[in-house]
């Protein structure tokens, strides 16, 4: 009976959160803030002549001026003169604010403009009833405040008297405008610095008052001004970003000799404000979490008891088949896995319960067995067992945890939730640069946009920016939204996202060029590493005179690393390596995926500098092997399911849920905002090899030249004597050949005694170029 009792009342109020009833009430309260508003503003207008109404006790009352009718201007009465006077508008907002959260609509920060608006009605109506007091006015029946406005004012000046009403009223508006905007603070910080420098300024010079209350307006409004952009000098860098000047010339008509003016131009005397990066988008927002979904009740739920149980006891009777006593097993349930440790008897050796993990898997009737002999820095042994119903792990539960909004990593990514359910965050900074790897299908896409996502939701457009490589074409063109916020690319670029093979070769080179850029500021700033010049260059200690200015981090995203690798070689491996080994200091981190982890893709020398890898399932042991140094990934289940090692530290995660419609919607969000006016424009590349091609008369090429160029990609070895003895040729003619494959790209230039450096790794590739060859 209890439970039908409380079946019916969860089907009563059902009802409240039927979005049909939602957007019928939102539209409700929307028209009440409508008539309500023109009711108001028409009450400013009528009141005298409709307070006739107020002592009518006909039912029928005739010649009501107000707007909203007789009902209109009482509703009007009470909110204006029993009320907040003419800051009584803020009532209709304030239902307005509420409609438009029943409807659904989540771009409006919801509790800080109630916060705002409530204070504000309070706030206005106080002071217009003090105003009011103090000029002996009677504007409306109970003055410009209204009855409230009125009697707190009066008590406030009985209380505390005028001198502590008006301090408390220039109080509560400043702290509304602290709440407004967030650069409130460091004006009124920047107005308190300047005002006492400028006064001792002023001592030194003789300089009459007035001109120092010009100064100090100027100072106290500079970043407003660069941040509107209102008839200024250019004062733009090479990257299209506003740079503040550190040095005031003084003005024209003061004149003071060469000692004074060294003092002038003092750095002591310069006002104390911190360069702010943002400024130039002083309005951009974080994208909202309310964007993505929670996924609730759409994943398996929390493992049972008896679950748990039941799988306890099939581990401990399949070990003592073969005869392993077992002290003590412990259950840790995950999304998707469940960790139990086992403590095994004394004189049992770890290897015989390794080769157990198929045995434990049969009895379990369980996808995979992964058994991790032993556990890092415990005394037990782990098994893994997939759960019968795994959880959904989604990216909003990732962003709203704690560990992840009071994490203080400059590049932060949450990726999952480990074996314990607790949410697994790194910064990509100490990576320095990470590889993913996984088969198709299996979630590695999915990781890259959890990786995306979660800096987009952390860091300012100027603080960051991407380089995305998408050879596939289909994966990161959602991003290209981000051009103008997001993207760097380089001056001649038509995409944001690049695709074509020539051009990341070209990009990655441009790279390395913004790299040796970076280092050569870091070296004539004397620091290490770009937190170090960032923060020095906020300080305002480095002069952007000086070619000094603030550096972005950029992130590499390449998504299909073996398709660049099959088509360019080392052109591409090359300049990545360089980048791996040397770009960390300055703030350039690589981000490479990859559906084949093969050894010719992930070779040694791409493994050696990316020590953070990232593998979800792969088919067989050898890839695990390839990508994380030791079997595991080929025992996983898919679907998320990964392992992130760091080094000698190996994490199993689930990884965060995040569907193409939400990171749609991110971009979309982001896209809306004032941007900057180009993307990020990297330092400009002009490749020789673009050029060598064109520079071939087709028609001159030799009758062998297509059988030597598969003799060389299928050697990979580009030998002049080769071609002699595979196609009988004399050496003038197998030259001739071996200057003609140099110059159509398939080899790379003349080493001395070595071999030349065959460009192209396989003959599909070759064909192509054949082809292209053949139709100039």
């Amino acid at each position: 009976m209890t439970k039908q009792k409380k079946k019916k009342k969860r089907d009563s109020t059902n009802f409240l959160h039927d979005e049909r009833f939602k957007f019928i009430a939102g539209v409700a309260f929307m028209l009440i803030a409508v008539f309500l508003m023109f009711s108001i503003v028409s009450h400013f207008f009528s009141w005298k002549n409709d307070q006739n109404i107020l002592n009518d006790t006909d039912s029928i009352v005739r010649n009501v001026e107000n707007t909203g009718g007789s009902s209109g201007f009482k509703l009007a009465n009470f909110i204006v003169d029993e009320g907040f006077g003419f800051a009584a508008v803020g009532i209709p907002f304030l239902i307005a604010i509420l409609g438009l959260r029943l409807f659904g609509i989540r771009g409006i920060a919801f509790y800080k403009t109630l916060f705002i608006t409530v204070l504000s009605t309070i706030n206005v109506s106080i002071t217009l009833g003090f105003i009011d007091g103090m000029l002996n006015t009677r504007i409306l029946t109970s003055g410009m405040g209204g009855a409230h406005g009125h009697f707190v004012s009066e008590w406030l000046k009985t209380n505390i008297g005028i001198a502590g009403t008006v301090l408390l009223l220039i109080f509560v508006f400043v702290v509304l405008a602290i709440f407004i905007s967030k650069h409130t603070v460091s004006k009124l910080k920047q107005l308190f610095i300047v005002f006492p420098k400028l006064f001792k300024r002023n001592k030194l010079l003789n300089i009459p008052f007035e001109k120092e209350k010009e100064k100090i307006q100027s100072y106290a409004e500079k970043e407003e001004n660069d941040d509107l952009n209102e008839e200024e000098e250019d004062n733009t860098d090479v990257e299209g970003r506003k740079s503040i000047k550190v040095k005031h010339a003084p003005p024209a008509d003061i004149e003071i000799n060469k000692p004074q003016e060294d003092e002038f131009l003092n750095p002591e005397e310069i006002p104390n404000t911190l360069y702010d990066p943002t400024l130039d988008l002083s309005s951009y927002k974080l994208p909202p979490v309310d964007l993505l979904d929670d996924y609730a009740g759409k994943g398996g739920g929390e493992m049972t008891t008896e679950e748990l149980e039941r799988n306890k006891n099939k581990i401990v009777e399949t070990l003592s088949h073969y005869k392993i006593g077992i002290k003590r097993i412990i259950a840790t349930p995950g999304p998707t896995v469940t960790l139990y440790e086992i403590v095994p008897s004394e004189g049992i050796r770890i290897a015989t319960i390794k080769r157990l993990e198929d045995d434990i898997a049969l009895s379990l009737s369980a996808l995979s067995c992964r058994i991790i002999a032993p556990i890092p820095g415990k005394g037990t042994v782990g098994i893994e067992i997939p759960n019968e119903n795994p959880a959904i792990v989604s990216m909003k539960s990732l962003l709203c945890s704690k560990k992840f909004q009071e994490s203080r990593f400059e590049l932060p990514v949450v990726m999952g939730k480990t074996i314990s359910n607790e949410t697994f965050t790194f910064d990509l900074c100490k990576m320095p640069h990470l590889l993913v790897a996984g088969a198709t299908g299996q979630g590695k896409s999915v990781g890259l946009n959890a990786i995306i996502t979660s800096l987009l939701y952390k860091k300012h457009p100027s603080q960051l920016k991407f380089v995305m490589v998408d050879p596939k074409k289909v994966e990161l063109t959602l991003y290209s939204k981000l051009e103008h916020h997001f993207l760097a690319k380089m001056p001649d670029a038509e995409e944001a996202v690049i695709t074509e093979n020539q051009k990341v070769i070209h990009t990655l080179k441009s790279l390395c060029i913004e790299m040796d850029s970076r280092y050569a500021l870091l070296k004539e700033a004397q620091l290490r590493n770009i937190k170090e010049y960032n923060d020095k260059f906020i300080n305002r200690k480095l002069n952007p005179n000086r070619g000094h200015k603030f550096l972005p981090y950029i992130v590499i995203i390449i998504d299909e690393f073996a398709d660049l690798i099959m088509t360019a070689g080392r052109e591409v491996e090359e300049p990545i390596a360089r980048l791996a080994q040397l770009a960390r200091a300055i703030g350039i981190h690589l981000v490479i995926a990859t559906q084949r982890p093969t050894t010719n893709i992930i070779t040694g020398l791409i493994k050696a500098n990316f020590p953070a890898r990232i593998a979800f399932r792969v088919t067989m042991m050898i890839d695990s092997r390839t990508i994380l140094d030791q079997p595991g990934a080929n025992q996983l289940v898919g679907r998320g399911d990964m392992l992130i090692s760091t080094g000698s530290e190996l994490t199993r995660l689930q990884c965060a849920l995040i569907e193409t419609d939400e990171v749609e919607k991110v971009t979309t969000y982001i896209s809306k905002q004032q941007g900057y006016p180009t993307a990020f424009e990297l330092p400009e590349y002009t490749g020789e090899e673009s050029d060598k091609i064109t520079e071939v008369d087709t028609g001159d090429l030799d009758k062998l030249f297509e059988e030597a160029a598969r003799i060389i990609v299928a050697a990979q070895q580009g030998s002049t004597s080769l071609i002699q003895r595979k196609l009988s040729l004399g050496y003038n003619r197998a030259g001739r050949i071996m200057d003609q494959l140099e110059a159509t790209g398939i080899v790379g230039p003349y080493e001395g005694s070595k071999a030349r450096q065959v460009l192209i790794t396989d003959l599909t590739s070759l064909d192509n170029i054949l082809a292209d060859l053949r139709n100039r």
